[in-house]
């Protein structure tokens, strides 16, 4: 199983990006795929969730400016993130979580860096 993010950079605030996460041997639509993130001397926080059904969470803090999306056909999930804000700045790190005859398994793929400047 491996789960490739991408997307990541340099961008200023107020702009946007758009970080991806392809995965093999795995299908991101049977179980529930997280995006986190982990600034500097910060503890990891949950940016936003999407179901199998496709039901999607955000976070409190990227409300209103990110959002989570499934592509089935292309076995991918998204983070749409607009109205960018210093503290954004993190490594994005997508995870999935499947069940399997009852067994709950954990994926993660690499991270990707984000860097908002203000």
């Amino acid at each position: 199983v491996q789960l490739q993010a991408s997307g990541g950079g340099l961008v200023q605030a107020g702009g946007s990006l758009r970080l991806s996460c392809a995965a093999s041997g795995i299908i991101f639509s049977i179980g529930t795929t997280n995006w986190y993130r982990q600034a500097p001397g910060k503890q990891q926080e949950l940016v936003a969730r999407i179901s199998s059904g496709g039901t999607t969470t955000n976070g409190d803090s990227v409300k209103g400016r990110f959002t989570i999306s499934r592509d089935d056909a292309q076995n991918t999930v998204y983070l749409q993130m607009n109205s960018l804000k210093p503290e954004d700045t993190g490594i994005y790190r997508c995870n999935a979580v499947q069940t399997r005859i009852g067994v709950v398994s954990d994926y993660w793929g690499q991270g990707t860096q984000v860097t908002v400047s203000s």
